[in-house]
């Protein structure tokens, strides 16, 4: 099997059609069709279900995708890297919207001072979007709280995070003595997307403890959510690191509740098949190293 066949073969998976991958790759769909009938002979497996026009992709598929992708992207670093001996290629990092906000700018600073040679191309988005680049090889690596979801994802713990209530400083909660689950059934939540690794940490600790909240508003960052709860809004339940400055100036106020705890890792992750490049190491030494000063 050539690099040819795994091109082709993931152009099929990414436009889910043989006559828009043929047009995609400049080739006659009949063309496309035997380089995916090629493939199946060789490894003696069904790769696409066809029913009527459609095509859908099959276990061995979805398994032999995640290598051909790799192999491509493996040769084509090769390519760059002989090509441009001595030169420093880009590495691609993506950041979960909670890391995004409260870490990445300081890390890529930290990481700046120590090797300022080494290109770096960052990105934000959601922990689900982030893995399923990850999944793809469109990120060498991403920085992600919480536990991935995938068997071909590594996830190597770099850095503590907790999460607390918030709410505005004149929030009637603040007056109790103590706080418990049931208090909660009184506020309003502000909470992240569906896909966000904070929303999913809160939902399972809340679903854990059976308690039923309400819902005021979903928000996919963070600094509006802030707001929504500064203006007296509703509660929230987000990264320390993220209130850090609103907390020490009283325009936000935290609590606890008894016996719930909110604690997680951030994370760099990357996929199992990767090819760990020297300067890919040295980036995942840089973050073991960095403790959120610089």
């Amino acid at each position: 099997m050539t690099l040819r066949h795994m091109r082709i073969f993931i152009c099929v998976c990414d436009e889910n059609n043989m006559t828009r991958a043929a047009a995609k790759l400049h080739m006659t769909q009949p063309s496309v069709s035997l380089a995916i009938h090629e493939l199946e002979s060789h490894y003696k497996i069904l790769l696409f279900e066809r029913l009527g026009h459609r095509l859908f992709i099959t276990d061995a598929g979805r398994r032999l995708l995640t290598y051909a992708r790799h192999i491509v992207n493996l040769n084509q670093q090769v390519e760059s890297a002989m090509r441009t001996l001595g030169e420093v290629f880009t590495l691609r990092i993506g950041a979960s919207v909670t890391i995004g906000e409260c870490v990445l700018v300081d890390l890529l600073t930290y990481m700046n001072k120590l090797n300022p040679q080494q290109e770096i191309f960052s990105e934000i988005h959601n922990t689900a979007e982030l893995e399923a680049m990850l999944l793809k090889d469109e990120l060498d690596m991403a920085l992600l709280e919480g536990k991935t979801h995938s068997e071909y994802l590594i996830a190597d713990p770099f850095m503590l995070d907790e999460l607390v209530f918030i709410v505005s400083p004149h929030n009637n909660i603040l007056r109790k003595n103590e706080i418990t689950a049931m208090d909660l059934v009184e506020l309003n939540f502000f909470i992240r997307e569906a896909g966000s690794g904070t929303r999913k940490l809160f939902e399972n600790i809340i679903n854990q403890n059976d308690i039923k909240i309400k819902i005021a508003g979903v928000y996919n960052n963070a600094e509006t959510i802030k707001k929504a709860v500064m203006a007296g809004l509703g509660a929230s339940v987000i990264s320390r690191r993220a209130v850090i400055r609103e907390l020490a100036r009283g325009s936000l106020a935290s609590f606890e509740v008894k016996n719930i705890v909110f604690k997680r890792d951030f994370s760099i992750v990357y996929h199992k098949n990767k090819y760990i490049s020297p300067p890919l190491q040295s980036l995942m030494d840089i973050c073991h190293k960095f403790d959120g000063n610089i």
